[in-house]
This record gives C-alpha cells, structure tokens and sequence, in this order.
C-alpha cells in the first residue's frame, strides 16, 4: 500500500508539468473593521512624454531678425493712406490713380492723364522735384535779374529766355550752365542714393512703400533744416510736402513769365505791383486777412467743394453789419444837424467845393504811389 501510494503521487506530479500555468488572481477582500479597498494594481507604466517647459506655453517663438534692417512700423510710412478714398483729392470728381495712395510726399491725387500708371513712377517723381527746384530758382533769378542787371545783358529790359531771345554773351552764360546741369543729370540719374546716410535714413522711412528710398535725395542738407519739422519720417515727409508745393508753385510762376514777357514785349517786373511800392498790394492783402476771418474753403475731398462760415464768421458778419447799421442811423439821425452847420460853414468859407476836390486829389495821391497803374 505504502509503495503504490508513493506510485500515484509521483504521476500526478509528472502530469501536472505538462498542464498550463494558471493566472494567479489576487482577490482582495474589504475587511469589515475598516471597509478599505486593498491596494490597486498598477499598470505597466508608459514612456511619459516629455512635458513642455513654462518658456515655450503662450509665449511667441523667439525668431532670428536682421535687427540692422528691422524697422518698426510706427517708425516708417505705411502704404495706403488714401485707400478709403475713392476719389482724388485734388479733382474731386475723378477717380483716384491706384498709384497715388498718399504714401509719397505731395501725393494729392492729381493724375488726370494717368501717368502714373503707364510710367516709370520713380522716374516720374525725380524729374518733378528736379523741375521743382530749378523753377524755385528761376522764379528768384528772373525778376532778380531784370531789377539788377545792366541792360547789355537783358532784351530789351526782359530777362533771356528762349522765347525773348539772347545774346552772344547770355548765350554763353546758359550753354555752360546747361552743359553743367547735363552733366549733373549724367551723374545722378542712375545714381543708387541709398548708400548715403540720408540715403540710408530714406531707406527705412520708405522700407514698407518701395525698396528705392525718396526721390531728389543727393544728401546735401548743410543748414541741417531737414530735421527742423520733427526728425523723424512724419517731419521729413512734411517738409518734403512743403518742397513740391512751392515748386509746383514756382513752375507755374515760371511759365506765367515766359509767356507774358512773350506776349506783351515787357518785363514781368515793369506791370507787377510785388515789385515796386504802391497802396493797392496792402489793401488787398487787408482784404484778404478780412475775408479769411468771416469765409473758409470746405473739404476738399468731398464734392461739389463749397465756401462756407468759419467757426466764428457768421457772427462776425452779423456785427460787422450791425456796427455798418448804427453808423448809418446815427449818421442819419444827425444829418440835418450837421447839414444847417455845413451851410453855415460853406458861407464862410465855400467849404462844398473844397470836399468835392477832396476824392480826387486822395485818389491822385494814390495813383502817384504806383506809376503803371
């Protein structure tokens, strides 16, 4: 019995290598002292990415910049000032040039040809500030030259010019300052202006506009007066605004010389009361200073452009005609008064025909303060 009982364990214990492992299961089991859950399993632990630092969470990626070239936009001129404007500025009833946005200086719209669309614009702008400063010259140097010069170099009292002539001696004078002007045009005409340190200044003032800077900019400036309406783009461009409308100014001045001395044969200063003494010129001035303080010009981006009161003018007006309204009354009031005094004076002294001649002899003296009028 003892041998065949040591027989069947072995066997069962050679069968059970062969039978699967079972899972061993851990049964918890809530203790009825405490109620606790037993410890939980815990899972394989998976490879925990990496989390993202507090530098990288909301904060902008900090970018390579060219911080010799970088300019802020609140530190250059932006294109599209007149984009909301459909219309021109200076011609209210046309359409505005797509060109013609208000990021260059003197840029009012005013292109009615379209020039600006079918040329070169840079072109176009160079050649206008170069026009602009010979003119501002010009209209100086002519009426200048007619007062001053000795008569062998004038003709016939007008300054030379194409249109009234020269002589072998003037001619010489405006060959050579032609061939200088030329060789100035050769020299600077495909000039790149930003190598220069106004050049440079220009440069990232126009950096979101165009790559070419300002036109007309030779970096001459020896009175330093660039900088005297703010030393930054908005003052440069406001000065630059102020250059072209004196020399737009200044063009048309020009041509009106040229072309009057040509028609009437006379000097442009010999009819012009800016360049003799006389009482007209104040007095229209004073009209002017007059009707500015009671009238202004409306907008004139808005259509049909209209002449309207200044803040004050109407008020103005009315007190001016009320002041006008007294005068008259009192005037008016004391007029037979006055009438039985000058009656007494005329037998006096026959005062009736001395204020007769009074008018004539004050207009008199004025005509003598302008000879030509």
């Amino acid at each position: 019995m003892k041998f065949s009982a040591v027989l069947f364990a072995a066997l069962a214990s050679s069968t059970s290598a062969f039978a699967p492992a079972r899972p061993s299961v851990s049964r918890g089991i809530l203790s009825a002292a405490t109620l606790e859950a037993p410890a939980a399993v815990e899972a394989p632990a998976e490879p925990a990415s990496e989390a993202p630092a507090a530098s990288d969470m909301g904060v902008e990626k900090d970018w390579p910049v060219d911080q010799a070239n970088f300019v802020k936009d609140s530190e250059r001129v932006l294109p599209g000032r007149y984009n909301d404007t459909p219309n021109s500025i200076a011609v209210p009833f046309l359409p505005r040039p797509t060109a013609l946005d208000g990021s260059h200086a003197g840029d009012y719209g005013f292109d009615p040809l379209g020039l600006s669309e079918k040329l070169d614009f840079y072109a176009m702008q160079e050649s206008e500030v170069r026009h602009a400063r010979l003119a501002m010259l010009a209209a100086v140097g002519w009426p200048m030259s007619e007062l001053l010069a000795p008569s062998w170099m004038l003709q016939n009292g007008c300054a030379p010019s194409v249109l009234n002539g020269v002589n072998p001696l003037s001619f010489l004078a405006i060959a050579g300052f032609l061939g200088a002007a030329g060789w100035f045009e050769l020299k600077t005409s495909l000039r790149a202006s930003q190598a220069t340190p106004m050049g440079k200044i220009h440069e990232k003032d126009m950096s979101a506009v165009w790559k070419y800077g300002v036109p007309g900019d030779y970096n001459w400036d020896p009175l330093n007066l660039y900088s005297s309406c703010g030393d930054d783009f908005k003052g440069r461009k406001g000065l630059r605004d102020v250059e072209l409308s004196h020399g737009r100014v200044a063009m048309l001045g020009i041509t009106y010389f040229a072309f009057w001395e040509a028609l009437t044969g006379h000097p442009i200063v010999e009819n012009n009361m800016l360049f003799h003494p006389n009482a007209l010129f104040p007095l229209l001035v004073a009209g002017y200073v007059g009707w500015t303080q009671i009238y202004e010009v409306g907008s004139l981006t808005e259509y049909p452009i209209e002449i309207k009161y200044t803040n004050e003018g109407e008020m103005k007006l009315n007190r001016l005609k009320s002041g006008i309204q007294a005068t008259m009354s009192q005037v008016n009031s004391s007029t037979s008064a006055s009438k039985s005094q000058l009656d007494e004076l005329d037998d006096k002294f026959d005062i009736y025909e001395k204020l007769a001649a009074g008018p004539k002899k004050i207009e008199d003296a004025l005509r003598s303060t302008y000879k030509y009028w």
